[in-house]
């Protein structure tokens, strides 16, 4: 159950609820992610929409442009954007991905199974297991080292990066 009396949490508890319920858990998870990543699309595009190139960015109110500007895509010599439609294909890109996962969520917390020990035992797992916890925490922090590896080959070797405070931008 989900409920104080069968968990020993209150609904206010969040995710406390949801302890020995790994399928649900993972689906709550999965499905905020989406969101997440829904606005950042959503976002990116409404920042896309609204880009005056005439103007600076910081005098435009924009968060997002200007990071995706700092990776180099769509700007030219001495940091002038020339090109908005990688920021587009950012955009959409995070809303379909947002979509996947919504779906994704929403499969895993009302349709999927409640636990995943006996379905799919890899990826259950029980609190008091320290084992696994620190497998789920270090799984996590390799696929962010990966992807802290990929910035850095796409700044060494897939166009750099803009460097802000180089002279020129570090062209």
């Amino acid at each position: 159950g989900r409920d104080q009396e069968t968990t020993g949490f209150a609904w206010w508890a969040g995710n406390a609820r949801l302890i020995n319920l790994s399928g649900k858990l993972l689906g709550a998870h999965v499905a905020h992610a989406g969101l997440i990543v829904f606005w950042a699309g959503a976002m990116n595009l409404f920042e896309v929409a609204h880009f005056v190139p005439e103007k600076p960015m910081y005098e435009q109110g924009l968060i997002l442009l200007p990071h995706l500007a700092t990776l180099g895509w769509g700007v030219g010599p001495g940091g002038e954007v020339l090109d908005t439609f990688p920021y587009f294909v950012s955009g959409v890109l995070h809303l379909i991905s947002s979509a996947v996962l919504g779906f994704g969520g929403i499969y895993h917390a009302l349709l999927g199974p409640e636990t995943l020990e006996e379905s799919f035992p890899f990826f259950g797992y029980v609190w008091k297991d320290r084992n696994k916890m620190t497998t789920i925490l270090g799984i996590h922090l390799i696929l962010l080292g990966i992807g802290a590896f990929l910035l850095v080959l796409k700044a060494l070797y897939f166009g750099g990066i803009y460097d802000t405070w180089a002279p020129g931008g570090g062209d």
